[in-house]
């Protein structure tokens, strides 16, 4: 798995230069089923991945967030458009959209060679590490994130 920057464009969609990671990733049997295909639950493991290593990207590393707070994945949009397979290797973006005090939404794609497999819109909320109630997100990495989004 390598983090690789890349800068999008998008005016159509009112998108201004935003900053994402995409990690790579091979697929092995574990990750299939009994067709041989990816199952489909295993693309919310491959975003969440590509999301960490973002975050990682910004010098936030799971440790670090977890001394104040934690992210729970509070909603989640999934559109799947054809199957990965064993022993290809794909490629899933991370890139936030919408940064609140509490919450970060995320715009993820998964792709082989270029064609889409996969797209998803994952929103997190920061909570609390022991009462699992909403909290206000790092004061040093909301600032990164509204950077990112900018």
């Amino acid at each position: 798995m390598r983090p690789v920057w890349h800068i999008n464009i998008s005016a159509s969609l009112g998108w201004v230069q935003m900053a994402s990671t995409s990690s790579e990733f091979r697929i092995y049997i574990e990750d299939t089923d009994a067709g041989g295909i990816v199952y489909y639950v295993n693309y919310l493991k491959f975003m969440e991945r590509a999301r960490t290593e973002f975050m990682r990207s910004l010098g936030f590393n799971k440790t670090a967030i977890w001394d104040e707070s934690m992210f729970v994945v509070h909603r989640v949009e999934v559109d799947y458009k054809a199957p990965a397979r064993l022993d290809d290797t794909i490629v899933v973006t991370a890139r936030p959209i919408e940064i609140g005090r509490v919450t970060v939404v995320f715009e993820q794609t998964v792709t082989r060679a270029g064609e889409l497999l996969c797209s998803g819109i994952v929103k997190v909320a920061s909570v609390h590490g022991q009462t699992m109630k909403p909290t206000r997100l790092n004061g040093e990495l909301y600032k990164r994130l509204k950077e990112e989004v900018k």
